[in-house]
């Protein structure tokens, strides 16, 4: 279930689950209800990572576009959409998917500078590198039904640009359950992969990139006899 975005008076758009701001513990107005604020934020996640020229966005080589046309395309698609409630989805993303250069517009979410997906993206760009360190170990959920191949080939990004792990083995379990009810989760050997010269990049909050992982790095479960 998708909580819903309140913004306090003070100190701006939150969401917390008991619906107090988590600075002053104020019970601010509501801004956005869980689902609108869902809906909104597939699609601006849709909007930078798949199909930009589809809403009229322009992506430079690097993932950024102009946040006043993002804001632009959003109130378009949705009638009782803002700039307010698109600055405050992606300063309360709880995965941390998306990055604005300047976030220092007004309370109503206008402002200059530039925003774009972290990570995630089918379309053509080089997100660059973070001087972000990487734990010893991450981890990948997947369905069982897709171990066989893994095995043999490793992971691959198939329709994304890069394959995509987590930090921790809970965040993992939540990704593999989009894709079945009793994921696997597999761990991977970051340290071994850096030693290799494998370039690990850290995005949003849990999220890390690589280009691929070989069979040698991931500690598989024991295979039933």
């Amino acid at each position: 279930m998708t909580e819903p975005i309140r913004t306090c008076a003070a100190h701006g758009p939150y969401s917390s689950t008991d619906g107090r701001c988590p600075v002053c513990d104020a019970r601010g107005a509501l801004l956005l209800s869980g689902e609108r604020r869902r809906r909104l934020s597939k699609f601006v996640s849709g909007a930078l990572r798949h199909f930009p020229e589809d809403v009229g966005l322009e992506l430079d080589a690097h993932g950024w576009t102009d946040y006043e046309a993002l804001a632009g395309a959003v109130e378009a698609k949705y009638d009782w959409a803002e700039p307010c409630h698109v600055a405050a989805v992606i300063a309360t993303d709880p995965k941390g998917r998306f990055e604005r250069t300047d976030a220092s517009g007004t309370d109503d979410g206008a402002g200059n500078g530039l925003v774009r997906a972290s990570y995630g993206h089918s379309v053509d760009v080089d997100l660059g590198p973070t001087d972000e360190p990487v734990p010893d170990e991450l981890y990948h959920g997947t369905a069982p039904a897709t171990l066989a191949s893994i095995r043999e080939d490793g992971l691959r990004p198939m329709s994304r640009q890069q394959v995509h792990l987590s930090g921790s083995r809970e965040a993992a379990r939540r990704v593999g359950q989009r894709h079945a009810n009793d994921p696997v989760v597999l761990v991977v050997d970051a340290t071994a992969m850096l030693a290799d010269d494998q370039r690990i990049t850290k995005r949003g909050r849990e999220t890390y990139t690589t280009d691929a992982v070989a069979p040698e790095y991931i500690d598989f479960p024991a295979m039933e006899s």
